[in-house]
Protein backbone atom coordinates (compact mmCIF):
# COMPACT_ATOMS: atom_id res chain seq x y z
CA UNK A 1 0.00 0.00 0.00
CA UNK A 2 1.17 3.53 -0.68
CA UNK A 3 2.13 5.76 2.22
CA UNK A 4 -0.68 8.23 2.98
CA UNK A 5 0.17 11.78 1.99
CA UNK A 6 3.18 10.76 -0.07
CA UNK A 7 2.19 10.00 -3.67
CA UNK A 8 4.63 7.89 -5.68
CA UNK A 9 5.03 10.70 -8.17
CA UNK A 10 7.01 12.65 -5.60
CA UNK A 11 9.66 9.93 -5.44
CA UNK A 12 9.81 8.99 -9.13
CA UNK A 13 10.39 11.86 -11.58
CA UNK A 14 9.74 9.42 -14.46
CA UNK A 15 6.42 8.19 -13.09
CA UNK A 16 4.24 9.53 -15.91
CA UNK A 17 6.73 8.58 -18.62
CA UNK A 18 6.38 4.82 -18.14
CA UNK A 19 3.15 4.71 -20.15
CA UNK A 20 5.27 5.70 -23.16
CA UNK A 21 6.60 2.14 -23.06
CA UNK A 22 3.25 1.17 -24.56
CA UNK A 23 4.23 2.94 -27.78
CA UNK A 24 6.24 -0.18 -28.64
CA UNK A 25 3.28 -2.59 -28.88
CA UNK A 26 1.13 0.21 -30.32
CA UNK A 27 3.52 0.53 -33.26
CA UNK A 28 1.86 -2.58 -34.67
CA UNK A 29 -1.37 -0.59 -34.91
CA UNK A 30 0.19 2.52 -36.46
CA UNK A 31 1.29 1.45 -39.98
CA UNK A 32 -2.11 1.18 -41.62
CA UNK A 33 -3.22 4.57 -40.27
CA UNK A 34 0.03 6.30 -41.19
CA UNK A 35 -0.01 4.89 -44.72
CA UNK A 36 -3.72 5.74 -45.09
CA UNK A 37 -3.20 9.37 -44.10
CA UNK A 38 0.15 10.01 -45.76
CA UNK A 39 0.31 7.55 -48.65
CA UNK A 40 3.92 6.77 -47.62
CA UNK A 41 4.37 2.98 -47.71
CA UNK A 42 7.61 3.33 -45.75
CA UNK A 43 5.44 3.39 -42.63
CA UNK A 44 4.87 -0.35 -42.91
CA UNK A 45 8.44 -0.39 -41.56
CA UNK A 46 7.59 1.88 -38.61
CA UNK A 47 8.98 -0.62 -36.06
CA UNK A 48 12.55 -0.58 -37.40
CA UNK A 49 12.28 3.19 -37.93
CA UNK A 50 11.35 3.78 -34.28
CA UNK A 51 13.75 1.27 -32.72
CA UNK A 52 16.78 1.66 -34.96
CA UNK A 53 16.54 5.36 -35.88
CA UNK A 54 14.21 7.46 -33.73
CA UNK A 55 15.15 6.07 -30.32
CA UNK A 56 18.95 6.26 -30.90
CA UNK A 57 18.58 9.88 -32.03
CA UNK A 58 16.42 10.74 -29.00
CA UNK A 59 18.90 8.98 -26.70
CA UNK A 60 21.65 11.16 -28.13
CA UNK A 61 19.60 14.35 -27.86
CA UNK A 62 18.13 13.79 -24.39
CA UNK A 63 21.05 11.95 -22.85
CA UNK A 64 21.27 10.06 -19.58
CA UNK A 65 18.75 9.90 -16.76
CA UNK A 66 20.92 10.66 -13.73
CA UNK A 67 18.23 9.94 -11.10
CA UNK A 68 18.06 6.96 -8.76
CA UNK A 69 15.24 5.96 -6.38
CA UNK A 70 16.05 6.43 -2.71
CA UNK A 71 16.35 3.41 -0.42
CA UNK A 72 13.62 4.77 1.84
CA UNK A 73 11.20 4.86 -1.12
CA UNK A 74 11.80 1.26 -2.18
CA UNK A 75 8.67 -0.24 -0.58
CA UNK A 76 6.48 2.62 -1.75
CA UNK A 77 7.59 2.19 -5.36
CA UNK A 78 7.48 -1.61 -5.26
CA UNK A 79 3.90 -1.70 -4.04
CA UNK A 80 2.52 0.97 -6.35
CA UNK A 81 0.29 -0.94 -8.76
CA UNK A 82 0.45 1.81 -11.39
CA UNK A 83 3.81 0.41 -12.50
CA UNK A 84 2.39 -3.10 -12.83
CA UNK A 85 -0.41 -1.89 -15.06
CA UNK A 86 2.15 -0.32 -17.39
CA UNK A 87 3.42 -3.85 -18.06
CA UNK A 88 0.01 -5.56 -17.90
CA UNK A 89 -1.39 -3.30 -20.64
CA UNK A 90 1.48 -4.25 -22.94
CA UNK A 91 -0.12 -7.66 -23.52
CA UNK A 92 -3.59 -6.78 -24.90
CA UNK A 93 -2.10 -4.08 -27.14
CA UNK A 94 0.53 -6.56 -28.36
CA UNK A 95 -2.05 -9.24 -29.18
CA UNK A 96 -4.51 -6.82 -30.82
CA UNK A 97 -1.69 -5.55 -33.02
CA UNK A 98 -0.81 -9.10 -34.03
CA UNK A 99 -4.42 -9.85 -34.99
CA UNK A 100 -4.61 -6.65 -37.07
CA UNK A 101 -1.36 -7.57 -38.81
CA UNK A 102 -2.69 -11.04 -39.63
CA UNK A 103 -5.76 -9.47 -41.21
CA UNK A 104 -3.49 -7.43 -43.49
CA UNK A 105 -1.13 -10.32 -44.24
CA UNK A 106 -4.09 -12.44 -45.28
CA UNK A 107 -5.45 -9.83 -47.69
CA UNK A 108 -4.37 -8.81 -51.17
CA UNK A 109 -4.15 -5.05 -50.59
CA UNK A 110 -0.41 -5.08 -49.69
CA UNK A 111 2.44 -6.25 -51.86
CA UNK A 112 5.08 -8.64 -50.48
CA UNK A 113 7.54 -5.88 -49.58
CA UNK A 114 4.93 -4.05 -47.52
CA UNK A 115 3.95 -7.29 -45.77
CA UNK A 116 7.61 -7.91 -44.96
CA UNK A 117 7.85 -4.42 -43.49
CA UNK A 118 4.82 -5.13 -41.33
CA UNK A 119 6.41 -8.44 -40.25
CA UNK A 120 9.60 -6.58 -39.27
CA UNK A 121 7.52 -4.15 -37.21
CA UNK A 122 5.69 -7.00 -35.50
CA UNK A 123 8.99 -8.81 -34.94
CA UNK A 124 10.40 -5.89 -33.00
CA UNK A 125 7.19 -5.72 -30.97
CA UNK A 126 7.60 -9.45 -30.33
CA UNK A 127 11.17 -8.95 -29.13
CA UNK A 128 10.20 -6.09 -26.83
CA UNK A 129 7.33 -8.29 -25.66
CA UNK A 130 9.94 -10.79 -24.46
CA UNK A 131 11.30 -7.96 -22.33
CA UNK A 132 7.85 -7.41 -20.83
CA UNK A 133 7.76 -11.17 -20.14
CA UNK A 134 11.20 -10.83 -18.58
CA UNK A 135 9.89 -8.24 -16.09
CA UNK A 136 6.76 -10.26 -15.29
CA UNK A 137 8.57 -13.61 -15.12
CA UNK A 138 10.81 -12.47 -12.27
CA UNK A 139 7.85 -11.88 -10.01
CA UNK A 140 6.59 -14.35 -7.42
CA UNK A 141 2.93 -13.48 -8.00
CA UNK A 142 1.14 -16.32 -9.78
CA UNK A 143 -0.78 -13.98 -12.13
CA UNK A 144 2.33 -12.18 -13.33
CA UNK A 145 4.18 -15.41 -14.05
CA UNK A 146 1.27 -16.57 -16.23
CA UNK A 147 1.18 -13.20 -17.98
CA UNK A 148 4.90 -13.66 -18.74
CA UNK A 149 4.12 -16.89 -20.59
CA UNK A 150 1.36 -15.17 -22.56
CA UNK A 151 3.76 -12.38 -23.55
CA UNK A 152 6.18 -15.02 -24.87
CA UNK A 153 3.52 -16.66 -27.05
CA UNK A 154 4.00 -14.28 -29.99
CA UNK A 155 7.71 -15.14 -30.30
CA UNK A 156 7.31 -18.87 -29.58
CA UNK A 157 10.22 -18.51 -27.15
CA UNK A 158 8.44 -19.91 -24.12
CA UNK A 159 11.44 -21.79 -22.76
CA UNK A 160 12.96 -18.35 -22.00
CA UNK A 161 10.71 -18.34 -18.92
CA UNK A 162 12.72 -21.24 -17.48
CA UNK A 163 16.18 -20.58 -18.87
CA UNK A 164 16.39 -16.90 -17.99
CA UNK A 165 15.38 -17.26 -14.36
CA UNK A 166 17.06 -20.54 -13.46
CA UNK A 167 19.85 -20.74 -16.03
CA UNK A 168 21.04 -17.32 -17.13
CA UNK A 169 20.83 -15.70 -13.70
CA UNK A 170 22.78 -18.56 -12.12
CA UNK A 171 25.55 -18.68 -14.76
CA UNK A 172 25.66 -15.12 -16.09
CA UNK A 173 29.09 -13.74 -17.04
CA UNK A 174 30.69 -17.18 -17.08
CA UNK A 175 31.77 -19.44 -19.97
CA UNK A 176 28.98 -21.84 -18.95
CA UNK A 177 26.24 -19.33 -19.84
CA UNK A 178 25.14 -19.53 -23.48
CA UNK A 179 23.55 -16.06 -23.23
CA UNK A 180 26.77 -14.25 -22.20
CA UNK A 181 28.78 -12.93 -25.15
CA UNK A 182 32.52 -13.60 -25.13
CA UNK A 183 35.34 -11.22 -25.98
CA UNK A 184 36.24 -11.71 -29.63
CA UNK A 185 32.94 -13.44 -30.44
CA UNK A 186 30.89 -11.70 -33.11
CA UNK A 187 27.13 -11.34 -32.83
CA UNK A 188 26.74 -13.76 -35.74
CA UNK A 189 28.76 -16.41 -33.91
CA UNK A 190 26.89 -15.72 -30.68
CA UNK A 191 23.33 -16.00 -32.01
CA UNK A 192 23.30 -19.71 -32.93
CA UNK A 193 25.29 -20.59 -29.80
CA UNK A 194 22.92 -18.72 -27.51
CA UNK A 195 19.70 -19.90 -29.17
CA UNK A 196 20.69 -23.58 -29.20
CA UNK A 197 22.45 -23.51 -25.83
CA UNK A 198 19.59 -21.75 -24.08
CA UNK A 199 17.10 -24.23 -25.55
CA UNK A 200 19.10 -27.25 -24.33
CA UNK A 201 19.63 -25.66 -20.92
CA UNK A 202 15.94 -24.89 -20.45
CA UNK A 203 14.94 -28.45 -21.32
CA UNK A 204 17.47 -29.86 -18.85
CA UNK A 205 16.51 -27.47 -16.05
CA UNK A 206 12.80 -28.15 -16.39
CA UNK A 207 13.34 -31.91 -16.65
CA UNK A 208 15.36 -31.80 -13.41
CA UNK A 209 12.72 -29.72 -11.63
CA UNK A 210 9.96 -32.12 -12.61
CA UNK A 211 12.04 -35.14 -11.62
CA UNK A 212 12.58 -33.68 -8.13
CA UNK A 213 8.80 -33.52 -7.81
CA UNK A 214 8.43 -37.09 -9.05
CA UNK A 215 6.87 -35.99 -12.35
CA UNK A 216 7.68 -36.85 -15.95
CA UNK A 217 8.17 -34.46 -18.87
CA UNK A 218 4.61 -34.81 -20.20
CA UNK A 219 2.96 -33.14 -17.27
CA UNK A 220 0.59 -30.19 -16.86
CA UNK A 221 3.07 -28.67 -14.41
CA UNK A 222 5.74 -28.36 -17.14
CA UNK A 223 6.41 -24.61 -17.52
CA UNK A 224 7.90 -25.01 -20.99
CA UNK A 225 4.97 -27.04 -22.33
CA UNK A 226 2.59 -24.50 -20.81
CA UNK A 227 4.32 -21.64 -22.64
CA UNK A 228 4.66 -23.53 -25.92
CA UNK A 229 0.98 -24.50 -25.73
CA UNK A 230 0.07 -20.82 -25.62
CA UNK A 231 1.99 -20.27 -28.86
CA UNK A 232 0.21 -23.21 -30.49
CA UNK A 233 -3.18 -21.86 -29.39
CA UNK A 234 -2.33 -18.32 -30.51
CA UNK A 235 -0.89 -19.27 -33.90
CA UNK A 236 -3.51 -21.95 -34.46
CA UNK A 237 -6.29 -19.48 -33.72
CA UNK A 238 -4.82 -16.85 -36.06
CA UNK A 239 -4.38 -19.38 -38.87
CA UNK A 240 -7.94 -20.63 -38.36
CA UNK A 241 -9.26 -17.05 -38.45
CA UNK A 242 -7.18 -15.66 -41.33
CA UNK A 243 -5.95 -18.68 -43.26
CA UNK A 244 -2.57 -20.33 -43.85
CA UNK A 245 -1.22 -17.31 -45.77
CA UNK A 246 -0.32 -15.68 -42.45
CA UNK A 247 1.96 -18.53 -41.33
CA UNK A 248 5.19 -17.38 -43.08
CA UNK A 249 4.78 -13.90 -41.63
CA UNK A 250 4.04 -15.25 -38.15
CA UNK A 251 7.23 -17.30 -38.37
CA UNK A 252 9.26 -14.35 -39.66
CA UNK A 253 8.15 -11.96 -36.93
CA UNK A 254 8.94 -14.62 -34.30
CA UNK A 255 12.48 -15.08 -35.68
CA UNK A 256 13.03 -11.30 -35.66
CA UNK A 257 11.78 -11.07 -32.08
CA UNK A 258 14.11 -13.85 -30.94
CA UNK A 259 17.04 -12.25 -32.77
CA UNK A 260 16.34 -8.92 -31.05
CA UNK A 261 16.26 -10.54 -27.62
CA UNK A 262 19.49 -12.45 -28.20
CA UNK A 263 21.24 -9.38 -29.59
CA UNK A 264 20.38 -7.55 -26.39
CA UNK A 265 21.76 -10.52 -24.42
CA UNK A 266 25.00 -10.19 -26.40
CA UNK A 267 25.26 -6.49 -25.58
CA UNK A 268 24.47 -6.92 -21.89
CA UNK A 269 27.41 -9.12 -20.89
CA UNK A 270 29.95 -8.98 -23.72
CA UNK A 271 33.40 -10.02 -22.50
CA UNK A 272 32.52 -9.86 -18.79
CA UNK A 273 33.59 -12.63 -16.42
CA UNK A 274 32.72 -13.08 -12.76
CA UNK A 275 35.64 -13.58 -10.40
CA UNK A 276 36.20 -16.86 -8.58
CA UNK A 277 36.28 -17.48 -4.85
CA UNK A 278 39.19 -19.36 -3.22
CA UNK A 279 37.11 -22.57 -3.38
CA UNK A 280 36.93 -22.25 -7.18
CA UNK A 281 33.23 -21.34 -7.34
CA UNK A 282 32.15 -18.15 -9.06
CA UNK A 283 31.52 -15.16 -6.85
CA UNK A 284 27.99 -13.84 -6.46
CA UNK A 285 26.94 -11.69 -9.41
CA UNK A 286 27.74 -8.04 -8.79
CA UNK A 287 27.06 -4.81 -10.71
CA UNK A 288 30.51 -5.23 -12.33
CA UNK A 289 29.27 -8.25 -14.29
CA UNK A 290 26.77 -6.52 -16.61
CA UNK A 291 27.03 -3.58 -18.97
CA UNK A 292 24.95 -0.64 -17.83
CA UNK A 293 23.38 2.24 -19.72
CA UNK A 294 21.37 5.05 -18.21
CA UNK A 295 20.14 6.66 -21.44
CA UNK A 296 16.66 7.85 -20.58
CA UNK A 297 14.63 7.18 -23.73
CA UNK A 298 15.61 3.53 -24.21
CA UNK A 299 15.17 2.92 -20.49
CA UNK A 300 11.57 4.13 -20.68
CA UNK A 301 10.82 1.94 -23.69
CA UNK A 302 12.45 -1.13 -22.12
CA UNK A 303 11.25 -0.71 -18.52
CA UNK A 304 14.75 0.03 -17.15
CA UNK A 305 16.29 -3.05 -18.77
CA UNK A 306 19.46 -1.03 -19.34
CA UNK A 307 19.97 -0.83 -15.58
CA UNK A 308 20.98 -4.42 -16.05
CA UNK A 309 23.76 -4.39 -13.50
CA UNK A 310 21.36 -3.73 -10.63
CA UNK A 311 18.89 -6.23 -12.10
CA UNK A 312 21.43 -9.08 -11.94
CA UNK A 313 22.74 -8.05 -8.54
CA UNK A 314 19.15 -7.74 -7.21
CA UNK A 315 16.86 -9.78 -9.51
CA UNK A 316 13.87 -9.39 -7.22
CA UNK A 317 13.66 -5.63 -7.77
CA UNK A 318 10.81 -4.33 -9.89
CA UNK A 319 11.81 -2.18 -12.84
CA UNK A 320 10.81 1.13 -11.24
CA UNK A 321 13.18 0.53 -8.30
CA UNK A 322 16.29 -0.36 -10.31
CA UNK A 323 19.32 1.90 -9.83
CA UNK A 324 22.19 2.93 -12.04
CA UNK A 325 25.41 1.75 -10.38
CA UNK A 326 28.75 3.53 -10.57
CA UNK A 327 30.47 0.16 -10.10
CA UNK A 328 29.05 -1.11 -13.37
CA UNK A 329 30.87 -0.84 -16.69
CA UNK A 330 29.08 1.72 -18.85
CA UNK A 331 28.04 1.38 -22.48
CA UNK A 332 28.79 4.36 -24.70
CA UNK A 333 25.16 4.55 -25.88
CA UNK A 334 21.73 3.05 -25.25
CA UNK A 335 20.71 -0.46 -26.29
CA UNK A 336 18.91 0.82 -29.38
CA UNK A 337 22.22 2.16 -30.70
CA UNK A 338 24.33 -0.74 -29.45
CA UNK A 339 22.28 -3.41 -31.25
CA UNK A 340 22.98 -1.61 -34.52
CA UNK A 341 26.71 -1.51 -33.75
CA UNK A 342 26.68 -5.18 -32.72
CA UNK A 343 25.52 -6.14 -36.21
CA UNK A 344 28.82 -4.79 -37.61
CA UNK A 345 31.51 -6.91 -35.87
CA UNK A 346 34.62 -4.83 -36.77
CA UNK A 347 32.92 -1.65 -35.55
CA UNK A 348 31.62 -3.39 -32.44
CA UNK A 349 35.04 -4.71 -31.47
CA UNK A 350 36.67 -1.36 -32.15
CA UNK A 351 34.25 0.28 -29.71
CA UNK A 352 33.84 -2.43 -27.07
CA UNK A 353 37.05 -4.47 -26.77
CA UNK A 354 38.98 -1.54 -25.34
CA UNK A 355 36.21 -0.93 -22.81
CA UNK A 356 36.40 -4.54 -21.66
CA UNK A 357 40.16 -4.19 -21.22
CA UNK A 358 39.76 -0.91 -19.29
CA UNK A 359 37.13 -2.49 -17.05
CA UNK A 360 39.68 -5.10 -15.93
CA UNK A 361 42.46 -2.59 -15.42
CA UNK A 362 44.33 -3.70 -18.51
CA UNK A 363 44.42 -7.41 -17.50
CA UNK A 364 42.89 -9.19 -20.47
CA UNK A 365 43.09 -12.56 -18.71
CA UNK A 366 40.21 -11.48 -16.44
CA UNK A 367 37.78 -11.26 -19.38
CA UNK A 368 35.45 -13.94 -20.72
CA UNK A 369 37.37 -14.73 -23.94
CA UNK A 370 36.08 -16.69 -26.92
CA UNK A 371 37.87 -20.08 -26.59
CA UNK A 372 38.70 -20.38 -30.30
CA UNK A 373 40.29 -16.93 -30.31
CA UNK A 374 41.85 -17.00 -26.87
CA UNK A 375 45.43 -17.67 -27.94
CA UNK A 376 45.35 -14.92 -30.58
CA UNK A 377 43.74 -12.35 -28.26
CA UNK A 378 46.15 -13.06 -25.42
CA UNK A 379 49.12 -12.94 -27.78
CA UNK A 380 47.97 -9.56 -29.11
CA UNK A 381 48.15 -8.24 -25.55
CA UNK A 382 51.55 -9.77 -24.82
CA UNK A 383 50.23 -12.65 -22.71
CA UNK A 384 51.42 -16.20 -23.21
CA UNK A 385 48.48 -18.59 -23.48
Amino acid sequence: MQTVGKPAGSVDPKRHLWVLGLIAPSSALLPSQLVLHTGAVVFWWIGPIIVLVVIPVLDWLIGEDGSNPRDEDYELLSNDRYYRWCTYLFLPIQLIGLAVACYMWAGDELDVVDKLGLAATLGLVSGIGINAAHELGHRVEHLERWLAKIALAQSGYGHFFVEHNRGHHARVATPEDPASGRLGESLWEFLPRSVSGSFRSAIGLERERLARKGKGWWNADNHILQAWSMTLVLFGGLIAAFGPRVLPYLALQAVIGIALLETVNYVEHYGLLRSRRPNGLYARCSPRDSWNSDHLVTNIFLFHLQRHSDHHANPGRRYQTLRSSQQAPQLPAGYATMIVLAAIPPLWRRIMDGRVLDHYGGDITLANIHPRKRRRILSAHGVTA
